[in-house]
C-alpha cells in the first residue's frame, strides 16, 4: 500500500474514535476502508482524484453502519458504558503523527454527548465540525441532501453546545480537580463533600471484567462516601496526575499496573461529574 495512503490512517483513526467512542471499534472500521480501497481494480483507483478523502467518506459510511448495531450492543453491556479516554498528548515513544487522535475534542463529555444523537447526526457533526467535509461531501457518506446534512450538524452542534463543563476555562478545571484530589487523599468527608456538586453523579465502567459500580452514584454525599469507602478498600494504589481529552484527571495504579483513569466535568466552582474507566480493554492507551 502506498506510504502516502498509509500516512492517512491516524487522521482516519481520530474520526472514527470521534464517531464510534472507543479505539477497537475505530481501528476495525479503518481496516475496513483499506480493505475495500484495495478491493478497487486499477481503473477505479485512477478515477479517484483524492485517495483521502475517498478513504474519509468509506471510513464515515462504516461508522454510520457500525453505530446502527452499537448500541443494541451497549443494551447487553454489564453495568455502565463509558467512551474511551484518550491521552491529551503522545508519549515520546508514540508516532507523533498519532498526536492528532489525542486532540482536546476527544473528551468524556463530548463523547457522551455525541452518544445521544441519532447516528447521522453524529457522523456529520464529526465530519462537517472537527474534519471540515463539505456538506455535499457528507450527503455521499449518510445517503441525504446537503441541505438536510447542514440541518443535521446544526443540530448536533446544538447539543454539543449545552453538555455540562462547556466553557469552564482550562486554568479553572485544573484547579478543581487539583482540589479534589488534595479533598479525596485528606480522607475527610466534609472535605470532600465541599468539592462536589450537590447533585454530581459518578460513573464507572468495568464492562463485566473487573468491579465497578453497576449503576451511577449520585449526590455529593453518596459520591464521597463511595470514593473514601474505595480509597481505604485499596490502601496500595497510587494516584498519578495525567492529561486527557477532559483536561486534568488522576491514573490510578495498583501493584504498579494501571487499574483506573479518571475523568471530571466541573462547573467552575464544583465537580459535577466523574467518569472512572476501569475496563482493561479500553486503558491500552495508558499502559
Amino acid at each position: 500500500m502506498e506510504s502516502t495512503l498509509l500516512a492517512e490512517r491516524p487522521r482516519l483513526v481520530a474520526a472514527a474514535l470521534r464517531m464510534l467512542g472507543t479505539r477497537a471499534d475505530a481501528e476495525d472500521a479503518v481496516q475496513e476502508a483499506y480493505t475495500r480501497w484495495l478491493r478497487l481494480d486499477d481503473a477505479e483507483r485512477d478515477a479517484i482524484r483524492s485517495p483521502g478523502a475517498w478513504l474519509m467518506r468509506v471510513t464515515g459510511r462504516i461508522c454510520l453502519d457500525m453505530l446502527g448495531s452499537a448500541r443494541a450492543r451497549r443494551e447487553r453491556y454489564v453495568g455502565e458504558w463509558l467512551p474511551e479516554p484518550v491521552p491529551a498528548y503522545a508519549s515520546p515513544a508514540d508516532d507523533p503523527s498519532e498526536a492528532v487522535e489525542r486532540a482536546d475534542s476527544v473528551s468524556t463529555a463530548l463523547l457522551l454527548v455525541l452518544e445521544t444523537l441519532t447516528p447521522a447526526e453524529r457522523v456529520a457533526f464529526v465530519l462537517h465540525d472537527v474534519f471540515a467535509l463539505s456538506f455535499a461531501e457528507i450527503a455521499e457518506v449518510v445517503g441525504r441532501t446537503p441541505a438536510a446534512c447542514r440541518q443535521l450538524a446544526t443540530s448536533a452542534r446544538r447539543h454539543v453546545g449545552q453538555r455540562r463543563g462547556a466553557g469552564v476555562p482550562p486554568e479553572r478545571h485544573s484547579a478543581l480537580v487539583a482540589a479534589f484530589a488534595e479533598a479525596a487523599g485528606s480522607g475527610s468527608l466534609e472535605a470532600l463533600v465541599g468539592i462536589l456538586d450537590p447533585d454530581v453523579v459518578l460513573r464507572s465502567d468495568g464492562g463485566g471484567i473487573v468491579s465497578a459500580a453497576r449503576r451511577p452514584v449520585r449526590g455529593a454525599d453518596d459520591v464521597a462516601r463511595f470514593l473514601l469507602g474505595l480509597a481505604r478498600k485499596l490502601p496500595a494504589a497510587t494516584y498519578e496526575h495525567v492529561v486527557h481529552g477532559d483536561g486534568d484527571g488522576l491514573l490510578i495504579r495498583l501493584d504498579g499496573e494501571v487499574s483506573a483513569v479518571v475523568s471530571f466535568a466541573t462547573d467552575g466552582d464544583r465537580v459535577t461529574d466523574i467518569w472512572m474507566m476501569r475496563n482493561p480493554e479500553k486503558l491500552g492507551s495508558w499502559r
